[in-house]
């Protein structure tokens, strides 16, 4: 039954895309216009973790034979750790998994610039994990951010938890249609 007059509430995005530049696998620019009008997962890995980055990339993974062919579907993979996650480094790690780096984009840059938008974008660090210098700072997180197709931050999830990464999927199909 529709009540004449009340319309379904809306949330507030729980964060926006700011401007960024940052570096992909294969040495190019990549800025918040390449994300315009497309739907993206956000994380952030580093290559040579041993940890929960490898389970997060295989649960992504899923997600992402879903809607390769969706040509207004990302995902982002921003390192933890530039320092040795070259553009080098993350083409031969893209290469590793065997995906689209046109659609996959794996994304490097400066540490304070990475964690920011982390921390203040795609909320999915806590900023008072920030350490006193970058040097020692060190952010190393499971979630993902989902962006919608204006830039909005819509929702957060545990890329550990393939039953999460399904609610994603679902979410995503929504956001394609919008």
């Amino acid at each position: 039954m529709v009540i004449p007059g009340f319309t379904k509430p809306s949330f507030p995005p729980i964060g926006q895309v700011t401007p960024f530049t940052f570096t992909t696998q294969d040495g190019k620019t990549f800025t918040e216009k390449n994300i315009q009008g497309k739907v993206t997962a956000v994380e952030y890995f580093f290559t040579t973790c041993r940890g929960i980055c490898p389970r997060m990339n295989n649960n992504l993974r899923v997600v992402y034979n879903q809607f390769k062919d969706q040509k207004d579907f990302m995902i982002l993979s921003h390192t933890s750790d530039p320092a040795i996650d070259t553009p080098e480094q993350l083409k031969r790690y893209a290469d590793s998994m065997q995906v689209n780096t046109d659609q996959w984009v794996f994304l490097t840059g400066r540490k304070d610039s990475l964690y920011s938008m982390a921390r203040h974008t795609y909320k999915i660090d806590d900023p008072a994990n920030n350490l006193t210098t970058i040097e020692d700072d060190f952010l190393h997180t499971q979630f993902v951010a989902l962006v919608n197709k204006k830039g909005d931050v819509v929702k957060i999830y545990d890329a550990l938890k393939p039953s999460e990464m399904k609610q994603m999927a679902g979410e995503i199909e929504k956001l394609l249609k919008q």
